[in-house]
């Protein structure tokens, strides 16, 4: 009896442990990593000549600053430090070539994939004179402002009539250097997109097939159709870069889930297309590749204002909401009921696949919430920076609001350029300290949903049912952003370069890529038949609307209370 007691253990232990080659948690998380360690090892591995290279430039700021002008040495020397970025090395810039979305197009949208190098010029046409025009300008303002400082130089920067007609010749010279830049933006370079989207979606579908042969897929199958979701992922990302379909939030995630229920509910999604249309494991891979943009130090740069914008509006929005759905509306179902609360109040549809995963939902009610949140994100993000443009709301008031409500981060980071610098600081960095929710938000929905939900009364559940129903990949998630927290933070003086101008121009897109993915497969597999006994009624819309006009209410308030009235000092010093 004992030995028979003993192999069950050992049993139970080893279906433990073959999750982690078994599992689609562990796989996103497995190739989250690998992505994340590519990139670390592009960067880090050329550190040194990053370094060389940002020393080499402070020892001539550092002996520039002792003059008592700022010299065109020292602002030269500026611009070149600031212009080491880990991107810019050959192999990162190489990659993140590869890595690009088709660009924007107004008319023809073959011009998302290839522009030639006549095409461009031919746009171009316009704007060069303007350009040619502005280099004039900017060399003949160099040759004054150098002859004007080394007049000043021969007196030994002692003379202050020749200090004051240096300075105001260097600064005539850097208005017209900016000039150029600015004239230099509407010039338009040839591309091609094409070899680039082919590697990519190769190397992924390889990448994700590694995991899938331990999952237990057909990998052959699965492999086939991959690349045709990863198709119709190219052709959402061409429609959502439309220019005006883009300006009014008609963006890459609502085609790709439109264009994949179109599919299913028209002429119906082929079997062997299914096989590659696995939401979860492209979905959490994305999330996990999300935590490299969580970084802690640039949570601080904001501090207690937004802290409490993000962490203390977001899990009283989540509660109320719940509660509201269940006891005013009456929800039928309380996973649906989640999911929405979470989605809406915390952080769209990362939170809702995290949540949905804690909860057991139906692939159905999650499919429905992160519909809901795309619709409303799409609205809320041109709506809110024209409401804030014409009620006159401060900038840095109206990208709390902004960050604290809109729910995709990428959404946040456009509406947050609408209204100006500041605020699109503000909006993404309260946005990624909402965020670290992610992983709190999904751990106490799934103690909650274990202890009271889905226990029965004489039931003991104890923390290997939590833990079972706990979503692994948050751990990734939460792993990758602590790491990248502490490469960003303590590499000093080159961690942004190293991570935010570096390793995240890795992660970032790839993220994109793999949300894209989950997209299309959620379309893909949504029949609306299923979908409309969710929709009965209207509670998930009204429970929607509900949540988030409350959620834009109390956002506001608080985020005017901290970073006005608390807070004033450090709204002061963005």
């Amino acid at each position: 009896m004992s030995q028979d007691n003993s192999d069950v253990v050992v049993d139970r232990g080893a279906a433990r442990l073959d999750d982690l080659w078994r599992k689609e948690d562990y796989w996103a998380i497995w190739i989250g990593f690998f992505i994340i360690a590519v990139a670390i090892f592009l960067v880090f591995s050329n550190r040194s000549g990053i370094e060389a290279k940002y020393n080499e430039y402070a020892a001539i700021i550092n002996a520039e600053k002792a003059k008592p002008i700022k010299t065109i040495e020292l602002i030269n020397a500026q611009a070149a430090q600031k212009a080491i970025q880990g991107q810019k090395l050959p192999a990162m810039k190489a990659l993140i070539d590869v890595l690009k979305t088709p660009a924007r197009w107004k008319s023809n949208p073959l011009e998302a994939l290839y522009l030639s190098e006549a095409d461009a010029r031919a746009r171009s046409a316009a704007a060069q004179p303007a350009v040619d025009n502005a280099k004039q300008a900017e060399a003949t303002a160099l040759e004054a402002a150098t002859a004007a400082q080394a007049l000043a130089a021969g007196a030994d920067f002692r003379d202050e009539s020749l200090n004051a007609q240096a300075t105001e010749a260097i600064g005539a010279w850097q208005k017209a250097k900016k000039a150029t830049a600015d004239a230099s933006k509407k010039l338009v370079k040839p591309f091609n997109r094409i070899p680039g989207l082919i590697i990519l979606g190769l190397a992924l579908a390889v990448l994700c097939s590694i995991g899938a042969i331990f999952m237990g897929f057909n990998v052959g199958r699965f492999f086939v159709a991959f690349l045709c979701v990863y198709l119709i992922c190219i052709v959402a990302n061409i429609l959502g870069n439309q220019v005006t379909m883009r300006k009014y939030g008609l963006n890459a995630e609502i085609w790709s889930i439109a264009l994949g229920m179109i599919w299913a509910n028209t002429i119906g999604t082929p079997q062997l297309l299914k096989e590659g249309s696995q939401v979860e494991y492209y979905i959490k891979t994305g999330l996990v590749l999300l935590g490299a943009e969580v970084l802690f130090h640039k949570i601080m740069a904001i501090g207690i204002p937004g802290i409490f914008v993000a962490w203390v509006v977001t899990p009283i929005v989540l509660i109320s909401t719940y509660i509201f759905g269940q006891k005013v509306i009456k929800m039928p179902s309380r996973t649906l009921n989640i999911v929405i609360s979470a989605d809406m109040s915390v952080c769209g549809t990362s939170a809702a696949i995290a949540t949905a995963a804690a909860a057991r939902a139906k692939k159905e009610e999650l499919t429905l919430s992160i519909g809901l949140s795309l619709t409303f994100t799409a609205i809320m993000m041109v709506a809110m920076p024209a409401f804030i443009a014409w009620v006159g709301m401060p900038e840095i008031l109206g990208g709390a609001w902004i960050g604290g409500t809109v729910d995709a981060t990428g959404a946040v980071a456009a509406a947050g350029a609408f209204i100006g610098p500041k605020a699109l600081e503000v909006a993404t960095v309260i946005k990624m300290i909402q965020n670290v929710l992610i992983g709190v938000t999904a751990f106490c929905v799934a103690l909650y949903w274990t202890t009271k939900i889905d226990v029965g009364e004489n039931e003991h559940v104890g923390l290997i049912e939590i833990w079972n129903r706990f979503p692994k990949f948050v751990i990734g998630f939460l792993t990758v952003s602590i790491v990248m927290s502490i490469l960003s933070a303590n590499v000093a003086p080159y961690g942004a370069m190293l991570v935010d101008q570096g390793t995240n121009r890795v992660s970032v897109p790839l993220r994109g890529w793999f949300f894209a993915l989950a997209f299309v497969s959620i379309g893909l597999t949504t029949n609306f038949r299923e979908l409309g006994k969710y929709f009965r009624g209207g509670k998930p819309v009204i429970l929607y609307v509900c949540g988030q006009s409350f959620n834009l209410c109390l956002t506001l308030l608080m985020a005017w209370l901290m970073f006005y009235k608390v807070f004033p000092e450090i709204t002061a010093k963005i």
